[in-house]
């Protein structure tokens, strides 16, 4: 635990992704193998389900420290974190250790989810005693699901690539899986993570493991200068960007699984994709995207997310919401891997496994046509009307990749302009981080009727954190200190002086949101300095926004 902590801090302490680079590989070297096992699991995204109740954490810290109520949500409110808080609130530890990451993981940390009640505050005080402050800030990080250090999953990748003597490429696959929320990686998985490449790993006959996800970059410029930056439209493919959920449907050995692009197993989430796989020879996984289908067409993403939402699936909800996986690429078939071979041909593979199977819960993303990229331009207007995003652009001649990479091939997202509302700022919380000692956390608002009518009130609709730089931040943030109404826990109310331009890429009715109305993805696109808040919009005009 002491190296574990003694890593976290050192990755925190910069920004240069060489050190963290450094440090990783460092660490992974001197680690024992069940200690390295968990390290890669939390630094590359995995978290166990929540262990303790946030409320009686609170509770144990404040009453330890000797604090009232108001002085421990003060510093919470100062620090941001609430495991820094009571990390750096707690009494000096009163005893010591010589245990692992991994003893304390499975020994300490996961029973306490079956610790009987009456006996989970003793439990929990005689745990963090034994622990010195960076760990248990560690401790608290990982207890509160929290644990976050600035490391991405590729440079995870690397580190592991590095120690093992491997391709990236290949830890990338073998890590597809790793971090589920159920997980309880062991000395010998990450004994595996690092093991030299077998004869046999490129075609694992019986394994459901998917394959790293490749992923496209975001393409903004002019359509004008397509032609120089990309070619004609016909060196590439292109689809329509799915508003839904990116998945592989892996059928190997009779089997099938469902990976979501967040590396969850979702098989069980939508049974009439399993049975689509039951149809799939052996050796075939496709990637594509999972979409409510209904009278021919796209449904809104707030559709799926009334499937995602619900514990159980009865035969009534699967007939009102009815899925379809519209797939986009075949990477294995009959057992071999696909991914080197150019688009084109895995495309065409793809489309004839299709007409083979002739499933009605498998479509091919229909590809479009175009003489130029103005013809694809105008066509592209279509979108928001078919409920998608804009178009995705793919080299013909591109490989399939890992990640968001450009080495073997690219893929491009020409995404729509999003949709936009005027909204005040209403409330405001403190970031996290870097941003932890600002407000930098926002929810918006709309006026409830047109400024003639004289009692209307701001209807809150969305929450924003990002779109502004770092300058406008610590501007807003003075805005906020001198316009606060009343505080109550880490949230502050304000009085309504800042108007926002926020931008969304979808919107749907909602009977969760005081408002009525969700929307998809909120950001703020600039600060409205010029618009008093009267001028703000409307919930009629937020309301016109909804598809018809």
């Amino acid at each position: 635990m002491k190296a574990f902590a003694a890593l976290y801090r050192e990755l925190d302490a910069t920004t240069s992704s060489l050190a963290k680079q450094a440090a990783l590989q460092r660490y992974l070297h001197a680690a024992a193998p069940e200690d390295a096992a968990w390290a890669v699991y939390f630094l590359a995204g995995g978290k166990p389900r929540q262990l303790v109740p946030t409320k009686l954490l609170r509770l144990l810290a404040q009453e330890a420290a000797g604090l009232p109520e108001w002085l421990f949500d003060e510093s919470y409110e100062a620090v941001g974190d609430l495991a820094e808080t009571i990390s750096l609130l707690l009494p000096p530890p009163t005893g010591q250790h010589d245990r692992g990451l991994a003893a304390w993981v499975e020994q300490h940390l996961l029973p306490l989810r079956k610790t009987p009640p009456d006996e989970l505050a003793d439990t929990l005080r005689a745990q963090w005693r034994q622990l010195a402050p960076d760990e248990r800030l560690v401790y608290f990080k990982l207890i509160t699901g929290a644990f976050r250090v600035g490391v991405s999953k590729l440079q995870v990748t690397q580190a592991l690539a590095a120690v093992g003597g491997i391709d990236a490429k290949r830890i990338a696959q073998r890590l597809m899986g790793y971090t589920h929320i159920g997980g309880q990686p062991t000395a010998s998985d990450y004994a595996k993570l690092i093991a030299p490449e077998s004869d046999g790993e490129q075609n694992q006959q019986t394994s459901g493991q998917p394959y790293p996800f490749f992923l496209a970059h975001p393409f903004n410029e002019p359509v004008e200068r397509f032609d120089a930056l990309l070619g004609p439209p016909a060196d590439w493919i292109v689809e329509w960007k799915w508003d839904g959920i990116r998945a592989q449907l892996v059928k190997r050995a009779g089997q099938v699984w469902l990976w979501s692009r967040g590396e969850e197993l979702v098989t069980d989430r939508f049974p009439e994709l399993a049975t689509l796989g039951e149809a799939l020879p052996d050796g075939t996984v496709l990637d594509g995207e999972i979409v409510v289908w209904r009278d021919g067409k796209v449904q809104p993403f707030a559709e799926l997310q009334r499937r995602i939402g619900r514990k159980t699936l009865g035969p009534k909800l699967l007939r009102e919401i009815p899925v379809v996986l519209l797939a986009y690429d075949l990477l294995e078939w009959q057992g071999r891997d696909q991914r080197a071979l150019p688009q084109q041909e895995r495309r065409a593979l793809m489309d004839d496994l299709v007409t083979q199977v002739q499933h009605p819960q498998l479509i091919a993303s229909p590809m479009l046509t175009g003489d130029s990229w103005s013809d694809l331009s105008r066509q592209r207007e279509a979108a928001r009307s078919m409920g998608v995003e804009g178009m995705m652009l793919k080299q013909r001649r591109a490989a399939y990749g890992v990640g968001r990479t450009k080495d073997v091939g690219t893929w491009w997202k020409w995404k729509i302009d999003p949709l936009s509302i005027d909204a005040v700022l209403i409330y405001a919380q403190r970031g996290h981080g870097r941003r932890a000692s600002l407000y930098s956390d926002y929810t918006f608002a709309v006026w409830d009727g047109p400024p003639a009518q004289a009692d209307r009130k701001l209807v809150p609709f969305a929450k924003a954190y990002s779109g502004l730089t770092d300058a406008e931040m610590g501007r807003v943030d003075a805005v906020i200190r001198k316009t606060t109404v009343e505080s109550f826990g880490p949230v502050r109310s304000v009085r309504p002086t800042l108007v926002f331009e926020l931008g969304f890429e979808g919107i749907a009715r909602s009977t969760r949101h005081k408002s009525g109305i969700a929307v998809r993805f909120p950001r703020m696109l600039r600060w409205r300095e010029d618009k008093p808040v009267e001028e703000a919009d409307t919930m009629e005009t937020l309301a016109a926004l909804l598809p018809s």
